[in-house]
């Protein structure tokens, strides 16, 4: 008796679909202007510079990492390790501010800088300093959920130029956007599967 096949055309549609699921998700967890997901760190770009990004919420999450959605309220810190030797001889500066651009996770410094004024909307400001250590790190008490924008500005160590970089992030609100695009998958998975299944049961009852 002839093996049953899979189609070939819902195979090829199966194995596009699980394709968009995955780059869906790495869009939904890691988009984002200045901070991107590199060999499972966190690094921001500041022009020519990076540095390696983490938040922590020591109070509710432990020693727990995080990049771009931090869980809970409370106090947040936020560390920069320089990863480009430059950056221990330049001032560097860190704003937060609301995110009111509309871009959510897709927020760019040209949204940012088409906003003009942004002291109305900054919730933390640490000045520009220089840490000679190799490390920033700054501390902020979060008492309301909703989305945010980090501002990230660093000097040249010859000239008067000024870099940055921004990162948009959530606080308090998880994304279930990347949850919603696995449980898809495997929906559509599940049905390719029963679907064999059926036409298999119903081959065999022919033959029979």
């Amino acid at each position: 008796m002839a093996r049953n096949r899979p189609d070939p055309v819902r195979l090829r549609l199966l194995t596009h679909l699980l394709c968009c699921s995955v780059s869906l998700v790495s869009t939904a967890a890691f988009a984002g202007g200045g901070v991107v997901m590199s060999g499972g760190e966190c690094t921001m770009h500041i022009d020519f510079y990076s540095a390696r990004f983490t938040a922590y919420q020591p109070e509710t999450r432990g020693n727990e990492e995080f990049c771009e959605s931090l869980p809970d309220l409370g106090p947040t810190i936020f560390v920069l390790d320089y990863l480009h030797p430059s950056l221990k001889e330049v001032p560097v500066d860190f704003r937060i501010i609301r995110d009111v651009t509309g871009q959510g996770r897709f927020a760019k410094l040209e949204d940012v800088e088409a906003l003009g004024d942004i002291e109305p909307l900054t919730v933390y400001y640490h000045p520009p300093v220089v840490r000679p250590d190799s490390s920033l790190k700054v501390e902020y008490d979060f008492t309301d959920e909703g989305k945010y924008i980090g501002v990230v500005t660093a000097g040249h160590p010859t000239n008067d130029n000024v870099y940055a970089a921004v990162f948009p992030f959530e606080v308090g609100r998880r994304s279930y956007t990347s949850w919603w695009v696995l449980l898809a998958a495997v929906f559509l998975a599940g049905g390719f599967v029963w679907q064999r299944r059926k036409s298999a049961s119903g081959s065999a009852a022919k033959t029979g």
